[in-house]
């Protein structure tokens, strides 16, 4: 028998609450407690040999809870909650410090610490644990600069002559953390109505949706006398479902929304017209032809052109790889001289925080170093102007423009936040398909292309490897002289950069959102693309590598009826 006060637990478990802040955890001062700990340790530190010449403290606080439902029932409810300490402690000088590279070393000299939770509801807790951290930090970054100066005194010319940190203006600036709740029930009735269309498509072998809803304070203090807090929340809305084609290749198709509030959120109709979508794409992938390797022109759409931006250019535009020996630095040499186009220009904005009709994921105040977020202009009318910078200066640019980022527990380095290409004389779209047709046919091809949807990227950047892009689409159709269309599948954009820039020819009117987690050195960060559609007069495909798994012998239980059938030869039916 269910008592009054299993219902009132029952009732409660329902809303699991996110709350952040000092106000949250009764009345510790978290942000004091910091900033007295740390003049304490810079007072005595600056005393020592080597000398203290920088120090900071951030604690990033992070509770997240998911929703998670599949084929229309309800499979997982889960909360995390975590403080995570990251200590910037250099000896030294600005010029040469401990975080040098060290070239018979580790390269770049960034490598990812041990995770180090420490307490905020409590003081003294917290005192203790921020020492311990600054006294093991201090001892490690002291072994460090004599392993630093020794590679310098014995190795050949470096090729970058640049100081290790830059001096930037103290931030003060304090957000107040509020208390924001998520009524897991009702998300689970919700997330189950989402999925449940996919347990009744035979041809779906997963398909599920997700609730992620994340609060994130962020304690920031430092030696210049930056005191920082801030305090962001984000939804993510998932849905996701695969199948797979009869050759065995594996067809995956993934939508998400995102939104720093729950009141942005889409509607039930504009999900499950959505999870529709997904589905019928799916049905229609398995029956596609696999895409032929090819090379001509092809037409990306908004949210493709913005991975392929931020793939090709976005990353080799980060400060930090122009002043590494292991970088191929595609771009360190050419400042001042055209890239692109003369219409386009690219532009990375974190203080944007909505375009497009969408939040944008990429969007923050301050960076991980405690500088201002700023807008960069890194491409002016197809010139290139600067590069993304955090407190690692480089030649030509000797300051941070606020986009040192890092995900807790990581070393901050140069990294993209919103990343907008702009044209200043875009096309109609229905123009950039019939330039497209035209090319086809002066080329004598049988078709072009057209990239729709896409689920991510990869790149390298590296001398050690060819430096190149790998671009991820899902939605790939051929596009015939006679503006026919043709869905196809196993395709993967590939290219190197200075090569496929060189081939971008115009851009379209209709701009879309890609917001995203950019994995690199540093972690994950969020990050955004804005893009309108671009044509290209030549990429490079390839196949996409093919599972080896045969189809399932069973068929789906939805086909079944409810009894089990030997399956027919050709796989699902």
């Amino acid at each position: 028998m269910r008592t009054a006060r299993d219902s009132f637990a029952i009732a409660l478990s329902a809303v699991l609450f996110l709350v952040l802040g000092e106000a949250a955890r009764g009345a510790v001062d978290v942000l004091g407690v910091m900033a007295a700990e740390l003049d304490r340790s810079v007072e005595v530190l600056s005393g020592q040999s080597p000398q203290l010449h920088f120090l900071s403290y951030e604690i990033t606080g992070s509770e997240v809870v998911s929703v998670v439902a599949s084929f229309g029932a309800h499979s997982a409810t889960s909360r995390s909650d975590s403080r995570i300490l990251d200590v910037d402690l250099r000896v030294g000088n600005r010029d040469l410090d401990n975080t040098h590279p060290v070239r018979e070393g580790r390269g770049s000299g960034f490598r990812r610490p041990v995770r180090t939770q420490v307490p905020v509801s409590d003081p003294d807790a917290l005192r203790a644990a921020l020492w311990r951290a600054t006294d093991r930090k201090h001892r490690e970054a002291t072994e460090r600069l004599a392993r630093v100066q020794a590679s310098v005194s014995i190795q050949v010319d470096e090729e970058v002559q640049a100081a290790d940190f830059s001096a930037e203006q103290a931030v003060e600036f304090i957000e107040q953390p509020q208390s924001i709740a998520v009524d897991t029930s009702a998300w689970a009735e919700r997330l189950k109505r989402y999925s449940a269309p996919f347990g009744e498509a035979d041809h779906i072998y997963s398909g599920s949706a997700v609730l992620s809803a994340t609060a994130v304070t962020r304690w920031y203090v430092n030696s210049e006398g930056a005191r920082i807090r801030t305090w962001d929340t984000s939804y993510r809305l998932m849905v996701f479902g695969s199948t797979k084609a009869d050759d065995g290749m594996d067809l995956p198709r993934f939508e998400q929304f995102f939104a720093f509030s729950e009141d942005g959120m889409p509607g039930d109709e504009a999900v499950m017209e959505t999870v529709g979508q997904l589905i019928d794409d799916l049905r229609a992938l398995r029956a596609a032809p696999v895409a032929e390797p090819y090379s001509g022109p092809a037409i990306l759409s908004g949210r493709a052109t913005g991975v392929f931006f931020h793939e090709i250019l976005g990353h080799r535009v980060e400060g930090h790889r122009q002043r590494r020996a292991d970088d191929a630095h595609t771009f360190k040499d050419m400042t001042g001289e055209s890239v692109l186009p003369g219409p386009f220009s690219v532009v990375f904005d974190p203080t944007v925080r909505r375009a497009g009709g969408s939040d944008l994921a990429g969007s923050f105040e301050i960076d991980n170093e405690g500088v201002r977020g700023q807008r960069v202009v890194v491409i002016d009318q197809g010139v290139l102007k600067r590069f993304l910078m955090s407190r690692r200066p480089i030649e030509g640019f000797s300051g941070s423009n606020g986009h040192g980022r890092k995900q807790a527990g990581f070393a901050a380095v140069a990294r993209q936040s919103n990343l907008f290409v702009e044209v200043a004389e875009p096309l109609p779209d229905e123009t950039l398909k019939e330039r497209l047709v035209d090319q086809v046919r002066d080329e004598g091809k049988e078709y072009g292309l057209f990239f729709d949807a896409i689920q991510g990227g990869v790149t390298t950047t590296g001398r050690g490897r060819p430096n190149a892009f790998n671009v991820l689409p899902t939605m790939v159709y051929r596009i015939f002289p006679d503006g026919r269309e043709e869905l196809v599948r196993g395709v993967d954009l590939i290219g190197t950069p200075l090569t496929t820039f060189s081939k971008i020819v115009a851009g379209g009117t209709q701009v879309e959102v890609f917001n995203g987690t950019c994995g690199a050195e540093s972690g994950g960060v969020p990050v955004s693309a804005i893009a309108p559609p671009v044509l290209v007069s030549q990429v490079e495909v390839q196949r996409k590598d093919k599972s080896q798994q045969r189809l399932p012998l069973l068929p789906a239980p939805s086909e079944a009826a409810g009894v089990l059938q030997p399956m027919a030869p050709g796989g699902i039916r």
